[in-house]
């Protein structure tokens, strides 16, 4: 049963409201016409024994009770008041209307009217009229008493009754049709802007573009839905522009390793190859595909993180405790002498701890890569803002090699004997700028080479 109501139910929210404020219609409708026409019935009812009542005291005006015995006056309109009239001396009948039998059921209803001697309607079935309603009026005198019954047929009530019944009917299914008509036109109008917010908003996450919804100047639950659209679109668009970038990257990063793949094994079979020959094309195919598993390790990697923190994460993060970790790691992997040149009054960042190591960490890296035997790490204090120098004594950037410093797979000579893929410095700088710091090279510093790192205050 539940079943078959869910598979008759509206689909669409404009369907459900409607056919609730047509079910919410038709109750109230319901209880109103019950309540109208029951009162119909008993206005019509109390008319019905009005006009008996008023019936009955003209004929009582016929009737003389003033002497030992009742006796019925003769009038001018006599047989307009014989017309369905009773009268009774005590319960002895004295006149019946002419077309009444003496053992017909209306007497009989009569009879018993007439014998409880006090006023009293009641309603009759018979065969014909069918329905008949009958007064009783006791009539009292100085000696005598008697009692007058008079009666009428109630089918011209009741044809009132069920012509009312039947319009209250009829304007009952033209005001439900109306009804449901106006809900779903007013429910339609009302869910526009919300099917037009979610045609932009798949409109706007295909393409990824910066149009927003905004809550201004709209109605609280559309700007309530606005803002989590706009939140949505936000989360699309950067995960989008994450999928571009990462496969930006992929593609130029990926191009140079399999360029020499392609190079090698074209040299090789361009004619026979010695067996030195051969081992060295050998050497320098896994060399390139080893570059390439480090470049994919490095970009998905950083793609995977990027996922799961779509939004950089708001925080403040003490910088030494994190300087004095990095370079501990660092230590532990190479024998270099790291100096950690840090204030002692306290100095934070206004990022989170973990996006503070991922800026820091390549640039370390970097350095120790290339120190001849120290690197140095400082923090300060600037207006607004904290900077992080990372220093070594190392040969420093070649000057012909400075406008591709920060450019994803590009390194000064990759054939200086270290191992990298040229990513760790373009990672450094976008993460900072994603959260308004910057991460520069000091052409001045010499000898070696220096690295700034600005992030805002905490």
């Amino acid at each position: 049963m539940n079943g078959l109501a869910r598979r008759l139910a509206p689909r669409t929210l404009r369907g459900r409201l409607s056919l609730v404020a047509l079910t919410t219609a038709a109750l109230l409708m319901t209880v109103l016409t019950v309540v109208f026409n029951t009162a119909m019935d008993r206005h019509l009812q109390h008319q019905a024994d009005d006009e008996l009542r008023n019936r009955a005291a003209a004929v009582a005006t016929t009737v003389d009770t003033s002497g030992p015995r009742v006796r019925v006056l003769e009038t001018v309109n006599d047989s307009l008041l014989d017309a369905n009239v009773w009268i009774y001396a005590g319960t002895r009948l004295l006149e019946k209307p002419p077309s009444a039998r003496a053992d017909s059921a209306l007497t009989h209803a009569a009879d018993r009217l007439a014998a409880r001697g006090s006023p009293v309607c009641a309603t009759m079935q018979t065969d014909s009229p069918r329905f008949v309603r009958l007064c009783s009026q006791p009539v009292s005198g100085l000696r005598s008493t008697a009692t007058v019954i008079t009666a009428t047929d109630l089918a011209p009530y009741r044809s009132s009754a069920d012509t009312l019944l039947s319009g209250s009917l009829i304007l009952d299914a033209v005001m439900l049709a109306c009804t449901y008509a106006l809900t779903r036109l007013a429910v339609g109008r009302a869910l526009r802007p919300v099917r037009t917010m979610t045609d932009q908003a798949t409109q706007w996450s295909a393409v990824g573009s910066d149009q927003r919804f905004g809550a201004a100047d709209q109605p609280a639950e559309l700007a309530r839905l606005g803002t989590s659209l706009d939140a949505l679109l936000d989360r699309i668009r950067t995960v989008l522009r994450h999928e571009q970038q990462l496969t930006a990257e992929l593609s130029h990063e990926l191009r140079t390793p399999l360029t020499r793949i392609v190079v090698e094994l074209d040299w090789w079979r361009a004619r026979p190859r010695s067996a030195a020959e051969t081992e060295a094309t050998h050497e320098a195919i896994a060399e390139a595909a080893q570059s390439m598993r480090t470049i994919c390790d490095t970009l998905l990697n950083d793609a995977r993180e990027g996922a799961q923190n779509t939004t950089t994460a708001v925080g403040t993060t003490a910088v030494a405790p994190v300087l004095r970790r990095l370079v501990e790691d660092l230590d532990a992997r190479k024998e270099l002498k790291t100096v950690v040149d840090v204030p002692d009054q306290q100095i934070e960042a206004g990022v989170a701890s973990a996006l503070l190591e991922r800026i820091v960490s390549p640039l370390l890296t970097n350095a120790a890569r290339y120190a001849g035997a120290t690197v140095t790490v400082s923090a300060r204090q600037l207006l607004g803002g904290v900077r992080i120098d990372v220093t070594d004594d190392g040969p420093g950037v070649p000057e012909e090699f400075l406008d591709d410093l920060f450019q994803p797979g590009r390194r000064a000579d990759s054939g200086d004997g270290h191992d990298g893929a040229g990513l760790g410095l373009p990672l450094a700088r976008r993460l900072a700028r994603a959260v308004g710091g910057e991460v520069s090279h000091d052409p001045e510093h010499t000898p070696g080479a220096r690295f700034l790192v600005d992030l805002p205050a905490g």
